[in-house]
């Protein structure tokens, strides 16, 4: 059975980081690029970053570019999102999915076949 399961989303004031951690189970790992994506309250789910399974090329939406940084340790089955420079803006519940293609399209849903249940990151004084 595959499973996605995030975590270490949390309460955080601007300005301040986080570190997502998305871990996954029941697939080989390393064969599989794992996209961010969030949604925040009354908006459509967005694609954040993603990391490419084969040469681990990485992408980043606009909006974090500079502040975000993804990796990826495949022997842990483990994929991490670092987030500094928080802003309410971020604020959003995180979602981590897998797809069997390169990032090369990582911003379509429809390229991720399995999806976690999401972690809450809340970016306020």
């Amino acid at each position: 059975q595959v499973q996605l399961v995030e975590s270490w989303g949390g309460l955080v004031q601007p300005g301040n980081s986080l570190r997502l951690s998305c871990t996954t189970s029941g697939v080989t790992f390393r064969f599989y690029s794992i996209g961010w994506f969030r949604q925040a309250p009354w908006q459509e789910r967005q694609a954040v970053s993603c990391i490419s399974h084969s040469d681990e090329k990485t992408y980043y939406v606009d909006s974090v570019k500079g502040r975000f940084t993804i990796s990826r340790d495949n022997a842990k089955n483990t994929v991490s999102l670092q987030m500094n420079r928080l802003t309410p803006d971020d604020t959003a519940v995180y979602y981590c999915a897998r797809q069997v293609a390169p990032c090369t399209y990582y911003q379509f849903e429809y390229e991720y076949d399995y999806w976690g249940q999401g972690t809450q990151v809340t970016v306020s004084l």
